[in-house]
C-alpha cells in the first residue's frame, strides 16, 4: 500500500512539474515581459488567447515552437495585428521552445 501511495504521489509531482518548469523558463527567457499568462494583451497576446487560437490543431505545438524560435519574419505582418513584431529566439534550444510551446498551448497554467 505504501508503494502504491508513493507511486501516485511521484506521478502527480511529475505531471505537475512541467507547468512550473515552463513558467520558470518563460520568466528566465523574458517571455513574460511581453506576454501575460491570461488573455490580457501586453505587448504580445496573452497565452490564454494563444491557447484558444490553436485549440484542437494537431500541429499547434510545433507551429508555436517554430514561431518562438523564428519570431515575426523581417518585414512580415504580426500574426495578432499588433504594432510590435515578435523577435526571434534563435538561441533558444529546440527542447526549450517545445517545452514553452506545450505550456502555452495547455493554457500556461
Amino acid at each position: 500500500m505504501k508503494t502504491l501511495i508513493s507511486a501516485v504521489v511521484c506521478a502527480a509531482a511529475l505531471v505537475s512539474a512541467p507547468a512550473f518548469a515552463s513558467k520558470d523558463l518563460a520568466t528566465a527567457k523574458g517571455c513574460l515581459a511581453c506576454h501575460s499568462q491570461g488573455a490580457d494583451t501586453k505587448i504580445g497576446p496573452g497565452y490564454a488567447a494563444v491557447a484558444k487560437k490553436y485549440a484542437g490543431q494537431k500541429d499547434a505545438e510545433a507551429k508555436v515552437a517554430a514561431f518562438i524560435k523564428a519570431g515575426t519574419p523581417a518585414g512580415g505582418k504580426t500574426i495578432w495585428g499588433g504594432p510590435m513584431p515578435m523577435p526571434a529566439q534563435s538561441a533558444l534550444s529546440d527542447a526549450d521552445a517545445k517545452t514553452l510551446a506545450a505550456w502555452v498551448i495547455a493554457g500556461a497554467k
